[in-house]
C-alpha cells in the first residue's frame, strides 16, 4: 500500500490522465467531502470501490465509476486491505505463512481516480495491518498528490501476520485518528517537526447504529463517536444497515449527545440469497423480517438482486425524504444494483 518509490512514478505517469495537461490548481484544492455535504442542495450521492485483487488493472475501477459517474457522485472511497495470510504446507514438510490476498495500494488508485474524474477521492487508512511508520508515509504521499480526505478506521483484525511487535501498530481508529491529527500540525511520529501542509486532511469515522461487535454497550459506542467527533472528525459514516428507524435512533441519540456533525448512511445492496445468514455473522447487521422474508422466497441469486434492489430503494426515499444528508453505497459485487438505485432515487 504505502511504497514512496512506485508513488512518484505513478504520480508522473497519473498527470497525463487529467483532461488538462498542464498542473492546475484544481488539483491541488479539491473540495472537501465535508464542503460537498454542506453545499449539496439534495442528498448527495458517494460510493466506495475495492482495490482489484493482483494481476487485474485499474479498468476495474474505471468500469464501476464508468457505470455510476452520471449521478453525479460526490467523493468515491477507496477501502484499503492489509495482506491475508494461510500457513501452508512446503514439500519438505515445513509450513510457510503465505500472504494470499495483494492489492494496489489506495493512495495510487486514489490519485488515478482523482485526476482522471475530478471527483474527490477518499482513501481509506486503518490501522490493522499496516504499521504507524507505513502510516506517516502514506500521509506525506497523499498530501505531495493532493489527496486531502480520508476515511479513518481500524481495519480488520483477522488473518494478520502472527509475530509483528504490536507496538509498531495503532490498536483502534482513535489512536490513528491522533497520528493524522499530529500531522496536520507538522509533527511527526519522533516528535520532529516540518513544513508544507498548506492543507491539512480532512476526515469521517465509522458508526454503528446497531453497535460495533466489540463494543459492550451502546452507549460505549455512543461515547467513542462523541469522542471521534471531539477530536476532529467532519462527519460519521454508518456501518450498513437494513432498517431504518435503527439509523433514525442512532442519529437522534448523538444528536442528543451533542453531536452535530453529518451522519452519513451506508447502503449495502443485497445480491446473494446467502448474504440472508452471512451480512449478519459476518457486519453483524440484521436483516428485518419483511426483506428476510423476500430473501427465503428467492431460488435463485438473480431473485435476490431484485429483492435487494427493491429493498435498497425503499431505504433510500424514506432516506432522502427524512433529510439524510448523503448517501453511502457499498458497491463491492453490488454495481448494477446501485446504478438500478441510483436511477430511482437521483
Amino acid at each position: 500500500m504505502f511504497d514512496t518509490a512506485k508513488l512518484q512514478f505513478i504520480f508522473i505517469i497519473l498527470l497525463p490522465l487529467r483532461h488538462e495537461y498542464s498542473f492546475s490548481h484544481d488539483f491541488i484544492c479539491m473540495k472537501k467531502v465535508i464542503d460537498h455535504i454542506r453545499e449539496s442542495k439534495k442528498t448527495a450521492f458517494s460510493f466506495e470501490v475495492l482495490p482489484p485483487l493482483k494481476g487485474n488493472s485499474i479498468c476495474r475501477i474505471y468500469d464501476i465509476i464508468d457505470k455510476l459517474k452520471e449521478f453525479i457522485p460526490q467523493y468515491i472511497n477507496i477501502t484499503s486491505h492489509h495482506g491475508e495470510f494461510i500457513e501452508r504446507t512446503n514439500p519438505d514438510g515445513t509450513v510457510s505463512r503465505v500472504n494470499i490476498r495483494k492489492r494496489p495500494g489506495s493512495v495510487a488508485i486514489a490519485s488515478a481516480i482523482q485526476n482522471k474524474y475530478g471527483i474527490t477521492a477518499v482513501p481509506h487508512v486503518i490501522c490493522k495491518g499496516f504499521t504507524k511508520e507505513e502510516t506517516e508515509y502514506a500521509l506525506i504521499d497523499l498530501n505531495f498528490l493532493g489527496i486531502h480526505d480520508l476515511l479513518i478506521l481500524r481495519g480488520d483484525a483477522k488473518n494478520l501476520e502472527k509475530g509483528v511487535n504490536p507496538s509498531l501498530y495503532h490498536d483502534y481508529a482513535t489512536e490513528l485518528q491522533l497520528q493524522v491529527n499530529n500531522f496536520n500540525k507538522g509533527i511527526a511520529l519522533d516528535g520532529s517537526t516540518f513544513e508544507g501542509i498548506d492543507t491539512p486532511f480532512s476526515y469521517g469515522m465509522a458508526c454503528y447504529p446497531e453497535k460495533h461487535e466489540d463494543a459492550p454497550s451502546m452507549e460505549s459506542d455512543l461515547f467513542y463517536a462523541r469522542e471521534k467527533v471531539r477530536n476532529g472528525a467532519d462527519y460519521l459514516v454508518t456501518q450498513m444497515f437494513f432498517e431504518n428507524a435503527k439509523y433514525f435512533s442512532f442519529v437522534e441519540r448523538l444528536r442528543n449527545e451533542g453531536i452535530t456533525v453529518p451522519v452519513i448512511p451506508g447502503i449495502k445492496p443485497i445480491v446473494f440469497m446467502n448474504q440472508l445468514t452471512v451480512l449478519p455473522k459476518v457486519f453483524h447487521s440484521e436483516i428485518p423480517e419483511p426483506l428476510a422474508a423476500e430473501l427465503r422466497k428467492c431460488k435463485t441469486d438473480a431473485q435476490a438482486v431484485e429483492a435487494g434492489a427493491e429493498w435498497s430503494i425503499m431505504q433510500c426515499k424514506e432516506l432522502i425524504k427524512n433529510g439524510a444528508p448523503s448517501i453511502h453505497f457499498y458497491t463491492f459485487m453490488a454495481t448494477d444494483s446501485v446504478r438500478r438505485i441510483a436511477k430511482e432515487i437521483y
